[in-house]
């Protein structure tokens, strides 16, 4: 016999902007999906940058999103819109949700949900959706990468690192990595990386140079990497902004992108349409799904932490030393 709905869930809510601390457990209304969308029973959610940001009160969700913090869940679904065809109840899913995946329940629209990958825990397919949405459609989606060009990737032991080291080297790109230490160096190297570079001991402007320089460039880092990434890119190479962790106002010369060529683009996910969203997400399960079962790819799971826990995974987050995703279970 099926248990009934309840009516309410807990939940990560925040009173106000601030740091770790300012996160508690609380009762919230359980959400109602819309025609299109599913109600998922959460097994586990993924912890990304952009909910620190909105924790600190500097990434304000978009009109019609959750304002609970949470893009990324595994789970069940528990209910179904009328017009969200594909799935059934008992179903099990990792999905890009719009907010509210640090809760006990979500609901998610159907076409950003996805089949959990062969061979993957359905736990570890939380810190999945958010890195794999993100690298797939700065680097691949609409673009043509040859095989064999170079993958600078900046922060490659992280969340969005460790996934696109992974994921550059199963489409056939040479990937260098910037990482923080001996340790970390190790950890990307076994991800598939060709070169990992100790930004502390090396400069990697030097490196990608002697390489013939970087075809595409992500960078989480900002701050002076932004002039440096100019002179570590190829010509008619293409840097793309993730974020800015030490920080995003400059002085700068931006000359080289004229004389190279270069393609410097910013990027956010949440924002953007529902459909550029499902489009990703069909793509993923068509071209990267099958990598899991084969084994090119993998899940990278730093922790996993019980969901009033979430200030110290906030905590941990911030303080850069995670190798690959943090997760949170209800």
């Amino acid at each position: 016999m099926t248990s009934p709905m309840p009516s309410t869930m807990r939940a990560i809510t925040f009173r106000e902007p601030g740091g770790p601390d300012v996160l508690e457990v609380s009762e919230c209304p359980l959400p109602r999906p819309a025609p299109n969308q599913v109600l998922a029973k959460v097994t586990a959610s993924g912890v990304n940058g952009p909910d620190l940001l909105q924790r600190q009160g500097n990434y304000p969700p978009p009109e019609g999103a959750s304002e609970l913090l949470g893009l990324e869940i595994s789970g069940a679904i528990a209910a179904v819109g009328e017009e969200a065809s594909r799935w059934r109840i008992g179903d099990r899913i990792c999905a890009l949700t719009h907010g509210g995946g640090y809760a006990e329940y979500v609901a998610i629209d159907a076409n950003h949900c996805l089949p959990l990958p062969e061979g993957v825990p359905e736990i570890d397919a939380a810190g999945l959706p958010e890195t794999y949405f993100t690298v797939w459609s700065n680097v691949f989606l609409g673009h043509h990468v040859s095989e064999g060009s170079l993958l600078l990737v900046h922060g490659g032991a992280g969340g969005i690192g460790s996934t696109a080291v992974q994921l550059g080297r199963a489409m056939g790109l040479r990937v260098f990595a910037t990482v923080s230490s001996a340790e970390a160096a190790e950890f990307v190297l076994g991800l598939g990386a060709e070169r990992a570079i100790n930004y502390r001991e090396e400069d990697f402007v030097d490196v990608c140079r002697e390489a013939g320089g970087a075809d595409v460039i992500l960078d989480i880092v900002g701050g002076d990497y932004i002039a440096r990434n100019f002179k570590a890119a190829r010509h008619d190479g293409r840097i793309i902004q993730l974020a800015f962790r030490t920080g995003s106002k400059l002085e700068i010369n931006l000359m080289p992108i004229m004389l190279k060529r270069l393609q410097f683009a910013g990027s956010t996910l949440r924002s953007r349409p529902a459909e550029f969203k499902a489009r990703i997400a069909a793509e993923l399960e068509s071209a990267v799904w099958p990598k899991f079962a084969s084994g090119e790819v993998g899940p990278v799971t730093h922790t996993v932490l019980p969901l009033d826990q979430a200030n110290e995974a906030h905590r941990l987050m911030e303080s850069a030393r995670h190798r690959g995703k943090i997760l949170l279970t209800p």
